[in-house]
């Protein structure tokens, strides 16, 4: 079996060669770049994560996430020492799925990289899905075996907690999601207080793919003062 493919990109060599040490000790395979304009570069269908730094030279992460990001559907994992609940809202708005402060532990490092990978790959279709089938809702084909997304016979090209979001919600029609059930349902981790802005970041992202007016949205509906829906 291929060895899951990792590209980190940091301008410092020393972070660089510590945290590919630690990852290949994993049983990843790391491809380093040096600055945003390198990764942008090195970016393709074959990786299986990307792990960002968001300082550097050339190109920031920021900017680097955008451009990768509207072409590939690959996780994206930010690393900062920016953690103000803005920084992050900036990141997940640019494409980001995860958000890690230095300094980190390893041991964190290596959760957060294994539950990305391991959802992007349940739920993408590079491995076997639980459950086949096709969900449709109004011209909206959502298929629970390859992870693609359909409207009216276009493909809407979304990332893996973006489908996770649509799917939870599209299985569960007229069901009311709470912003805590949808975090504790997609990130699969206890909820927090500031995982609240994560949530609706994604979901204001989530709409503007699905939406013809994402002002007025006809899928992913709020129900005020209680949560989402689709109907």
């Amino acid at each position: 079996m291929a060895l899951k493919k990792i590209l980190f990109a940091d301008d410092d060599p020393e972070i660089r060669s510590v945290v590919r040490v630690l990852l290949e000790s994993e049983g990843y395979e790391v491809i380093e770049a040096a600055d945003g304009e390198e990764a942008v570069r090195l970016a393709d269908e074959t990786m299986d994560l990307i792990i960002l730094d968001v300082m550097m030279p050339c190109k920031n992460g920021i900017l680097a996430c955008v451009e990768i990001r509207s072409r590939l559907t690959v996780p994206i994992l930010f690393l900062t020492a920016r953690t103000q609940d803005s920084d992050k809202t900036v990141g997940f708005s640019a494409g980001a799925d995860d958000y890690l402060a230095k300094p980190f532990s390893y041991a964190e490092l290596a959760a957060r990289v294994k539950a990305l990978i391991r959802r992007y790959h349940v739920y993408k279709g590079k491995e076997t899905a639980v459950g086949d089938g096709t969900i449709s809702v109004r011209g909206l084909s959502i298929s629970r075996l390859d992870g693609t997304v359909f409207r009216e016979g276009e493909e809407i090209r979304l990332t893996d907690l973006e489908y996770r979001i649509l799917l939870l919600l599209a299985s569960n029609r007229g069901k009311i999601f709470t912003i805590e059930n949808i975090y504790e349902s997609v990130w699969e981790e206890p909820f927090f207080y500031s995982a609240t802005n994560t949530v609706m970041v994604h979901i204001r992202n989530l709409r503007k793919k699905l939406e013809i007016d994402p002002k007025n949205p006809s899928y992913v509906v709020n129900v005020w003062g209680k949560g989402y829906r689709i109907e």
